[in-house]
């Protein structure tokens, strides 16, 4: 079981489940080394939590290795104690495949994937010389399911789940005092949606509006509850956690029906979108 002490390491932190998270980690008395690129957020968000923890604030661009890797020597330096990592940083895509071009699946790709990937690179040495640490990594339940207009979005996710087993596997075989979970969130009541980009093949601008619209009606777990979810599954070591009613659902139908998922699930879709 890891333990919720020390200081932990947030990306993303200035809104939705970063947020959230830093919030309950600093009621369990971590200190905190917060990065996002929004650093008036970062600031507000120092304020709310306030003393006795020891905040640190760095502006952070997860598409940048560069920016990654300074983060991770100015948190360790700052936090010598540091033993959780958490790889929140991620945004949305709105577009079928042939809707996206290369520059924005890069984008996406850059952010959602390969931030996770460099986050896990630049702290993993100070991590493995905890007497115990822990590695989140965020995912979605588009990492376990795929479904139209999420191309992008899917096959990132996919990745960082893909990865994130591996390297789990890995550290558990070299008996790592690093654990490492993976994070499957399914409908959380953050701004993503809202503050997604649009395929530039995408030209009806109601499909931004309804899409948006569908997210934030079925988003019913809040970023609070999410964080409490992940603190737990933190502390039990768990390698898989899934957040909401409807992550678990979706991952249970995918396995009764691998492959073959998606009609019953836009059968159960449509009937919740008229409300019955």
């Amino acid at each position: 079981m890891t333990a919720i002490r020390g200081a932990a390491a947030i990306s993303g932190a200035a809104s939705g489940i970063g947020r959230a998270l830093a919030s309950e980690l600093a009621r369990r008395g971590c200190d905190l080394a917060l990065a996002d690129r929004d650093e008036a957020g970062l600031k507000t968000l120092a304020a709310e939590i306030g003393a006795p923890c020891k905040v640190s604030l760095h502006r952070v661009d997860v598409s940048e290795p560069g920016d990654i890797a300074q983060f991770a020597t100015e948190a360790t330096t700052t936090h010598p104690a540091l033993g959780i990592v958490v790889n929140n940083a991620g945004v949305a895509l709105m577009g079928s495949f042939e809707e996206i071009d290369q520059a924005q699946m890069d984008w996406l790709f850059d952010i959602n994937f390969w931030g996770v990937v460099h986050g896990t690179r630049a702290f993993l040495p100070h991590l493995k010389t905890m007497s115990e640490a822990h590695i989140v990594n965020l995912s979605s339940i588009f990492g376990i399911i795929a479904p139209p207009g999420q191309s992008a979005y899917a096959a990132a996710k996919f990745a960082v789940r893909g990865f994130s087993e591996s390297v789990r596997h890995e550290l558990a075989m070299a008996g790592s005092p690093v654990k490492l979970s993976v994070v499957h969130p399914g409908g959380v009541a953050t701004a993503i949606a809202r503050n997604s980009r649009t395929g530039v093949g995408v030209t009806d601008n109601a499909r931004r509006s309804q899409s948006i619209e569908r997210f934030e009606n079925a988003a019913k777990t809040t970023p609070k509850d999410a964080a409490l979810r992940i603190i737990k599954g933190i502390e039990r070591n768990e390698p898989r956690i899934l957040i909401g009613n409807d992550a678990r659902f979706m991952d249970l139908l995918q396995r009764f029906r691998p492959g073959t998922y998606w009609a019953p699930l836009q059968r159960k879709l449509e009937k919740m979108a008229k409300g019955s």
